[in-house]
C-alpha cells in the first residue's frame, strides 16, 4: 500500500501566501493529475511532496507516516523533472544505474532493475549511449527508467513532457498510462495541459491561486465542475458563457438574457432558485448547434471565423443579442460537413440538459 495524503498544507515565501489550506488524498495505485494555470502552485506541491521545498505549517503523509522533516532520499519517492536531469558524461546504463551505486546495491541487483526498466521503456538498444545520441522522447523514457529503478512508493512528474513536440507529447502520453498500469505504483503529475489532465488521470485536482477547486474523475471534472473557473478551465474549446438572469414567467422558469430574450430551462432548476438575480449560463462548444437560417428561439449569430480541424469545425460566433459588451464570441464545435461562409448569418440552439448555471460567487448551482 501506498497511499499518499496531504492535510491543511500552508506554504508562504516571505508574506506571499503560495499554497493556503490544501488537504487531498492519492489513493493506493492511483495517478493523480495536479492541473492549473503558471503560478497556481501546482509544482510547488509536488517539490513540497518530494520534500525540495519546506512547508509553512500542514503534514504530508506517505503510508500514514509523517514525512515532513525526512529529507528527499528517505521519503521512497522518484521524481522524474521537466528537463530530464540526465547526467551528460553517462551512459544510459550508468545514468539508470548511478543512485543504486551509490546505495551500495550488489552488481547484480542493479542489473536486474536497470535491464527490467530497459525492457519497461523499451530502451534495450541505447543503455549504451549517452543523453546527447538520443531523441527527446528517448531521454524522457531514461529519465522516466532511472525513476523505476528506485522501486518507490510514490512516483513524481513535474511537467515531463512540456519539451516534447506535439506528437512526442502524444505518444509519451500513452507510454506513460501503459507503463502506470503495468506498474501500478501511486503517482503525482503535474501539468498545466488540460488534455493531458483528462487522458492520464484516475484523479484530478485542479488548482487556482494556491488553492485546490475541485477534486474528481475527468469524467466529474468535466460534466459536473465545481464552478465557473474549472468550467472554463478543463475543456478545449473552453465553455461559453452567456450572462442572464432566472425568472419567472407565466409558472415557468426562464432564463432571460440582457437583450430581454428568453429561453425554458425545462428540468434545469436551481435549488435554491436566486430568481430575479445575474447568473450565469454555461454550456460547451460540442453542446451547440447551428442552424441555417436563425429560427425562432435561437441565438441569432455572425460567423467570424471557422477553423477546420479534419473531424471537426470549430466554429466562431459573434452574437450581439448576448449583449455583452466587448465580448460577444461564442464557440462552436460542429462536423466537418458544417461549413459556414465568414459574415454569414445563422441561429445557435441547445438542449436544457446541456446547460451549466453560476451564481453571482461562480459557483456552481445545484439543479434538480
Amino acid at each position: 500500500m501506498s497511499q499518499l495524503r496531504i492535510e491543511s498544507v500552508f506554504k508562504k515565501y516571505g508574506t506571499t501566501q503560495v499554497l493556503n489550506d490544501i488537504s487531498l488524498e492519492v489513493p493506493d495505485k492511483a495517478l493523480s493529475v495536479f492541473v492549473g494555470p503558471s503560478g497556481c502552485g501546482k509544482s510547488t506541491l509536488l517539490r513540497i511532496i518530494a520534500g525540495l521545498e519546506d512547508i509553512s505549517s500542514g503534514r504530508i503523509l506517505i503510508d500514514d507516516r509523517i514525512v515532513n522533516e525526512l529529507p528527499p532520499h528517505r521519503r521512497d519517492i522518484a521524481m522524474v523533472f521537466q528537463n530530464y536531469a540526465l547526467y551528460p558524461h553517462m551512459t544510459v546504463h550508468d545514468n539508470m544505474a548511478y543512485w543504486m551505486k551509490t546505495a551500495g546495491l550488489s552488481k547484480q541487483e542493479v542489473s536486474w532493475r536497470v535491464n527490467r526498466a530497459a525492457k519497461i521503456l523499451q530502451i534495450e538498444p541505447y543503455l549504451n549511449r549517452r543523453p546527447a545520441e538520443l531523441s527527446g522522447g528517448q531521454r524522457q523514457r531514461v529519465a522516466i527508467g532511472r525513476a523505476i529503478t528506485r522501486d518507490p512508493k510514490v512516483f513524481l512528474f513535474d511537467e515531463p513532457l512540456s519539451n516534447l513536440d506535439a506528437e512526442l507529447r502524444l505518444s509519451m502520453r500513452v507510454e506513460i498510462a501503459k507503463l502506470h498500469r503495468e506498474i501500478g505504483a501511486t503517482t503525482v503529475f503535474v501539468t498545466h495541459d488540460q488534455v493531458e489532465a483528462m487522458t492520464l488521470a484516475d484523479q484530478i485536482v485542479v488548482m487556482n491561486q494556491g488553492r485546490i477547486e475541485q477534486i474528481g474523475t475527468p469524467e466529474e471534472i468535466y460534466r459536473k465542475p465545481a464552478n465557473q473557473f474549472v468550467a472554463g478551465f478543463i475543456g478545449s474549446p473552453r465553455m461559453n458563457f452567456i450572462p442572464g438572469k432566472l425568472i419567472s414567467n407565466n409558472g415557468q422558469e426562464k432564463l432571460q438574457l440582457p437583450s430581454g430574450m428568453e429561453f425554458k430551462l425545462g428540468s434545469r432548476i436551481p435549488h435554491p432558485a436566486p430568481r430575479g438575480r445575474d447568473i450565469l449560463l454555461g454550456i460547451r462548444p460540442e453542446a451547440l448547434r447551428i442552424s441555417k437560417p436563425a429560427g425562432p428561439g435561437t441565438i441569432e449569430a455572425k460567423v467570424i471565423h471557422s477553423e477546420y480541424l479534419g473531424g471537426a469545425n470549430y466554429i466562431y460566433l459573434e452574437a450581439d443579442q448576448l449583449n455583452r459588451g466587448n465580448d460577444t464570441n461564442l464557440v462552436v464545435v460542429d462536423t466537418a460537413d458544417t461549413r459556414p461562409l465568414m459574415g454569414e448569418r445563422v441561429g445557435v440552439d441547445f438542449e436544457t440538459s446541456d446547460l451549466h448555471l453560476f451564481g453571482e460567487d461562480g459557483k456552481a448551482l445545484s439543479c434538480s
